[in-house]
This record gives C-alpha cells, sequence and structure tokens, in this order.
C-alpha cells in the first residue's frame, strides 16, 4: 500500500469539523475491541447481532448495544445478554446512536455493527491482526457476503478497488461497508464522530474524512454478513440515499481541485451516485403520479431538481425513451470509468506493481464488458423503434 501525505487543514476544514458531534474523551484500554450496536426497532435482529460477538475468537472485546428511542424490545433483548452494556436515549438518528456507544467506549479499537447484520466468528481477530501489522492505518477493512432477511446467503460481488490510494478510489465509489471495518479509536479525537446532521450516508463521510488524510488498508478478509433491503433499512429510501450521497460526494469538491485524478474521480462518483439512486426515485415519482399521490410525487420531484437535476426529463419520457437515454447517459459514464481504469492500468504498468496491474486489468476487462453490453440493449432498443 502507497500511503499519501496528509494534508494540513484549513479554516474551514476545522470549522467544519467543531460542527461534528465529537465524542468525549475516554480511556482506551490496549488491545480491547468494542462493539457498537445501535438499534432502533430492530429487536427481531439485534440478538443475532449480539450472539455473533459473542462468538468471537478474539475475546478481548466489549459489547455496548445503544437503543435509539425503540418502541420495541429492544432494550429488553440487550438486558438478556450478561455482559452486554446498554445505552438508552431518545432517537437521534444512526449517527448520533454510534456516537453516544463510541463515547462510552473503553477499547483501543472500534466497530460498528448495525443491528440488522453479523460478524464471522474470526472478525475481531482478524481486524486486530491487521491493524497491529499495519501500525499507521487509521483503520482496515475487508470484504462480506450479502443475507437475506431470514438469513440465508445470497449473491455477493466486489470489484476490484485501488489499493495505493483509497480516497482516490471512494471518490469513485464507496467500496466498504461500515461492519466490516475496524478502527483506531484514536483516530476519532482527530476527525470526530460521524455527522449528525446526515440521515444517511454518514459511513461515507467519514471514509472520505478519514482516507483524504490518513492511510488504511484492505485485507481483503470476509469477515461480516449483510442483510440487504429489507422493510426497515434506508436502502429502500432512493430519495434518501441520493440527497444524502450526493451532498458527501459534493463536500468533497473543494478537496479534489487542482488534483487532476481527483478531479476526473469526483466527477465521474458523482455521475455513478446520480444515475444509481436517482433513476430508481424517478421509478417512485412516475409510481406515485400513477397514484395520485400528488405530494409524494412533488416531494420526489424536488429532491430530482436539486440532488439529480437532468433526471427530470425521464419524468416526461415514455418508458422506452426514458430506458434510451438512461442507457445512454450509463454508456458516457462507463467510457469516462474505463479512461480512469486505463490510465491507472498504465502507471501500475509503468511502475511494475504486479499485484494492483492485475486487479486493475481484471477492472478493465469487466467495464469493457459492460460497455459491449450496454451498447447492445442501445443497439436492441433502437431496432425496436
Amino acid at each position: 500500500m502507497r500511503e499519501r501525505e496528509g494534508r494540513a487543514s484549513g479554516p474551514e476544514d476545522d470549522a467544519q469539523r467543531s460542527t461534528r458531534h465529537s465524542p468525549k474523551e475516554r480511556h482506551a484500554e490496549a488491545g480491547v475491541v468494542t462493539v457498537v450496536i445501535p438499534c432502533y426497532n430492530q429487536a427481531h435482529f439485534l440478538g443475532e447481532a449480539v450472539e455473533s460477538v459473542l462468538a468471537q475468537t478474539y475475546p478481548r472485546h466489549e459489547i455496548i448495544v445503544v437503543d435509539d428511542g425503540s418502541t420495541d424490545e429492544t432494550s429488553e433483548v440487550a438486558s438478556r445478554y450478561p455482559g452486554v452494556r446498554l445505552i438508552r436515549q431518545e432517537n437521534g438518528g444512526l449517527s448520533a446512536a454510534r456516537n453516544a456507544g463510541l463515547g462510552q467506549s473503553r477499547g483501543e479499537y472500534v466497530v460498528f455493527l448495525d443491528a440488522d447484520d453479523r460478524l464471522l466468528e474470526e472478525a475481531l481477530e482478524v481486524g486486530v491482526r491487521e491493524l497491529e501489522a499495519h501500525p499507521r492505518c487509521a483503520f482496515v477493512f475487508g470484504r462480506w457476503d450479502n443475507i437475506a432477511m431470514d438469513g440465508s446467503p445470497r449473491p455477493t460481488s466486489h470489484r476490484p478497488h485501488d489499493e495505493r490510494d483509497h480516497y482516490l478510489a471512494l471518490l469513485h465509489s464507496c467500496h466498504i461497508r461500515m461492519h466490516a471495518v475496524m478502527y483506531r479509536s484514536s483516530i476519532f479525537d482527530t476527525v470526530g464522530g460521524f455527522d449528525t446532521s446526515l440521515s444517511a450516508s454518514e459511513d461515507y463521510d467519514l471514509y472520505l474524512r478519514i482516507a483524504r488524510d490518513y492511510p488504511v488498508h484492505y485485507h481483503g478478509e470476509v469477515v461480516a454478513e449483510y442483510r440487504r433491503r429489507h422493510g426497515a433499512n434506508m436502502t429502500g429510501n432512493p430519495a434518501l440515499i441520493l440527497s444524502t450521497s450526493v451532498t458527501v460526494h459534493r463536500s468533497q469538491h473543494k478537496h479534489t481541485r487542482g488534483h487532476k485524478q481527483y478531479e476526473e474521480a469526483h466527477k465521474a462518483g458523482m455521475k455513478r451516485r446520480q444515475w444509481t439512486h436517482g433513476d430508481r426515485l424517478v421509478g417512485e415519482v412516475k409510481a406515485r403520479v400513477r397514484e395520485r399521490d400528488w405530494r409524494r410525487a412533488l416531494r420526489g420531484t424536488l429532491v430530482l431538481l436539486r440532488f439529480y437535476p437532468r433526471g427530470i426529463a425521464l419524468l416526461f419520457l415514455n418508458e422506452r425513451r426514458a430506458e434510451r437515454l438512461k442507457l445512454a447517459w450509463r454508456l458516457q459514464a462507463r467510457e469516462q470509468d474505463l479512461k480512469i481504469y486505463e490510465q491507472r492500468l498504465g502507471e501500475s504498468e509503468g511502475a511494475q506493481t504486479g499485484r494492483t496491474s492485475t486487479k486493475e486489468l481484471r477492472e478493465v476487462q469487466l467495464l469493457r464488458e459492460r460497455i459491449r453490453r450496454v451498447e447492445r440493449r442501445i443497439r436492441i432498443l433502437d431496432r425496436r423503434s
């Protein structure tokens, strides 16, 4: 891994950090891992999350469950497990709940586990081992497996990414999941906690703030199970995810200005976020119009205007023309991605970094295949027209 030099914080950076919730100063116990589990009305999953921590092969850990104003049996479930520390608070959102747990933590290392997810039994052991092996890194992270609502396996795919510069990779796409990360608790004394002004994408914001100035490490081992898209999680709210992810992404503009690779990755990443979440919102607005739910349709349209303005055009086209336009935009974005990765591949080959070249070559090949698929779909639509 190539470590980038940290940038000096300007007045604007310091002012931003001062507005974020900073957990109180705490005494960290060497070698101890604190696992913070925020929970809001997910008592039916909480037991699995707690038990996945209790089953860890690494014994030096503590569990803090933060009941974020739940109206179900969250506190009762947490109280069934001896040794689990329970914090109750009025509902303040995921960021506030994580910060509350962090403020009460005693560990040298910290893992944030959502109540509907699970850790694999060697997750903490792997995280501690990797942080000790990379003493300059602020956090280490690995891979995860997707699971269904009932806990059964679901297909999982992981994209290769640039291991030399994780900030660059994060500008392009968020390749990290919160539950697969282990942090040094000391990093929060420097960068602050989670931004409580964000209702979602707060993890992405934290990754960017850390990776921008500190080295991080990807160890590649599967350490967690992620329960995707059930009725209670935020991934089912495209307006929320679009608005917060674009807001976080826009906040990095001042940090990328004047750096060609960062500017290109930032631009490509913005397009990716807009069409990934914006196209889903377009579909939702159209559904609200068909249902004559004008208030929710208007609310979604206003979000599009602010965070995905060109998506407004999709609202006024028939299904086939809207699909043709979305494919044209996607093709443009894929071609820009390909240009970025071909440039990185050339740099890697010039530097003779074989491992990175192999991964970037796979990404280039994958992007070329995706471009061909998009082009085929466009040709099919054109023939039908």
